[in-house]
């Protein structure tokens, strides 16, 4: 009896990270860039009361044994970096991956994250950076007296602007925008803003040309959207919800057979 009430409890637990995981999606579901999360569960340990095989006679065994289990524990929240949708923005910085590939930033202490998120702007130094100020690697430096509506990337990466001269506009070289892609993208350790870390799940990062070698192409003037599905995670929250009330009445018919228990002798 006493099992029952801890194997609901479990139940409850997981299903409350469950809509945890379920909560976050939701809240994100305009984020550019973000990639959905799905709670996975397994099976806690068994007692086992009697084992298959035990001898029956003498001559044969029991060919199912006796076990009871104690309920569920979340073992992962796996990553799903499923495509989103793009959204044409016009804003010359902005740019969206389709495909594989994620791009570098340099965060303020020197170390290196990864995103999705394509939602560039250029600071007072001309450089390409986050909404946070990070810096695009490899460098993309706009020269001075750069007119802004003349950046042009290419799908391949190639970035260009145009600057007066002699009046006239000229077309400049900038740089080169790079991809990088994992061996397991969904080993990445998230860290908010829109940013990856490397981790030892991972692997190290595979630096390529956009549209070369596996990785995915750059589309300028694009933002990648979130590829949370708004209608399937409503039905995984009501589903959530569902397997929350059914642990928590296991819980109240165990305590109400206790409770009949007690009451046996008066």
């Amino acid at each position: 009896m006493v099992r029952s009430l801890w194997t609901g409890a479990a139940g409850m637990i997981g299903q409350q990270a469950n809509i945890d995981v379920i909560s976050n999606n939701l809240a994100n579901v305009n984020t550019h860039g973000y990639k959905k999360q799905r709670a996975d569960f397994e099976d806690l340990i068994y007692q086992t009361v009697k084992t298959a095989g035990t001898p029956a006679t003498e001559d044969t065994v029991t060919p199912v044994g006796i076990q009871l289990g104690h309920g569920v524990k979340l073992a992962d929240t796996q990553r799903i970096f499923e495509q989103g949708a793009l959204q044409q923005t016009a804003v010359p910085t902005d740019l969206a991956i389709t495909g594989e590939g994620f791009f570098r930033i340099q965060m303020y202490d020197g170390t290196l994250a990864y995103t999705r998120n394509g939602n560039f702007k250029v600071d007072s130094d001309g450089r390409m950076v986050t909404s946070n100020g990070y810096w695009l690697i490899p460098d993309i430096i706009m020269p001075e007296l750069f007119l802004p509506d003349t950046i042009n990337i290419t799908q391949d990466g190639r970035v260009s602007v145009k600057v007066p001269r002699n009046g006239e506009e000229v077309e400049v070289d900038v740089g080169r925008i790079e991809l990088y892609r994992f061996p397991n993208p969904v080993g990445l350790t998230a860290i908010g803003d829109n940013l990856f870390k490397v981790s030892q799940a991972s692997g190290e990062a595979i630096v390529g040309t956009p549209g070369y070698e596996g990785m995915g192409q750059l589309r300028h003037r694009f933002l990648e959207m979130s590829n949370v599905a708004v209608v399937q995670e409503m039905v995984n929250l009501i589903v959530a919800q569902r397997a929350y009330e059914f642990n928590s009445r296991t819980i109240q018919t165990s305590d109400n057979m206790l409770g009949t228990a007690t009451t046996l002798k008066r």
